[in-house]
């Protein structure tokens, strides 16, 4: 089965975009969880409503986020646009290769953020969840070429997994993260 990739963010507008703290949460929470208005974003990503509406035009400008239809009549939900997003290979213009540096740092800070929300949480989530959670580092002894391989094998174990992806979430499911750090040590 052929899934959806990410959005590659090459164009320094739409990485300038996307590099703002509240903006990463916001769409990483879009990702994890599927549609949900501002006032839900605001809940989760500790702001307020009205600055995640402003926030989610913003992303909607860059094609990051989009409405979708309320069944209700309510305040219409935001969705991703993508199954997620991934900035290329570094680049060689300074301008860009500066809000590549940017928005990984923010991811950075995101992977670290949840890390912490569970170590913080970890004594109130069932018992079953704390078994299944991990908190692994391993050092390969890989080549560039096998590393790529490597992370190529990775996603696609977890891609049929990704929230904008799956279609059969068995009853007791919940979002997870995964986050995979891979580089020369």
């Amino acid at each position: 089965m052929d899934l959806p990739r990410p959005r590659r963010v090459t164009d320094v507008d739409a990485l300038k975009a996307l590099a703002h703290p509240l903006r990463v949460s916001l769409l990483n929470h879009l990702l994890a969880v599927g549609p949900r208005t501002a006032s839900e974003c605001a809940e989760a990503v500790g702001s307020t409503a009205s600055n995640c509406s402003w926030h989610l035009r913003q992303l909607a400008k860059s094609g990051f986020v989009e409405r979708v239809e309320a069944g209700d009549g309510r305040e219409r939900p935001w969705r991703a646009t993508s199954v997620g997003y991934d900035v290329g290979a570094f680049a060689d213009d300074p301008e860009v290769r500066t809000q590549q540096d940017a928005l990984i740092a923010l991811g950075l800070n995101e992977d670290n953020r949840l890390a912490q929300r569970f170590l913080d949480r970890r004594h109130e989530v069932p018992r079953e969840w704390r078994e299944a959670s991990a908190l692994h580092g391993y050092t390969v002894t890989v080549t560039a070429e096998e590393l790529t391989g490597l992370l190529g094998k990775i996603d696609d174990i977890l891609r049929p997994y990704l929230t904008p992806v799956r279609r059969d979430v068995p009853e007791g499911a919940l979002p997870a993260h995964v986050g995979i750090r891979a580089f020369p040590r």
